[in-house]
């Protein structure tokens, strides 16, 4: 199953993208990566990656999220995940990177926390 990527924007530089199937190396990861840095790139400060839609999460998927977290940080901006299912979120205790990347239960516990 392919992965795929959609990315709303909202107003104040916040972009929610809306990821779907594996987060794994593959094109899908290289097309998906590429739409969320030219957003990035194209003014968006503020972000929430919805996970509800992704069961599975790899190194080159987890070097995506790390790396959306590193550019968005340079910009003085914020990144957000949301809807982690069990599994991946173990993934980021064992990489100890659930200290840096933000959890929320919801996309709305994600937004509320980018506009405070």
């Amino acid at each position: 199953m392919l992965m795929t990527a959609t990315i709303d924007r909202l107003p104040d530089a916040i972009a929610v993208v809306t990821l779907s199937g594996p987060l794994t190396l593959g094109t899908s990861l290289k097309l998906a990566d590429a739409q969320v840095q030219t957003a990035i790139a194209e003014g968006v400060s503020k972000m929430v990656i919805d996970l509800t839609s992704v069961d599975f999460v790899d190194s080159a998927g987890l070097g995506m999220l790390v790396c959306t977290y590193g550019a968005l940080n340079e910009k003085g901006g914020a990144l957000r995940l949301c809807g982690v299912a069990p599994r991946v979120q173990k993934l980021l205790q064992l990489t100890k990177t659930d200290g840096f990347l933000s959890l929320d239960a919801s996309r709305e516990d994600s937004l509320t926390a980018l506009q405070a």
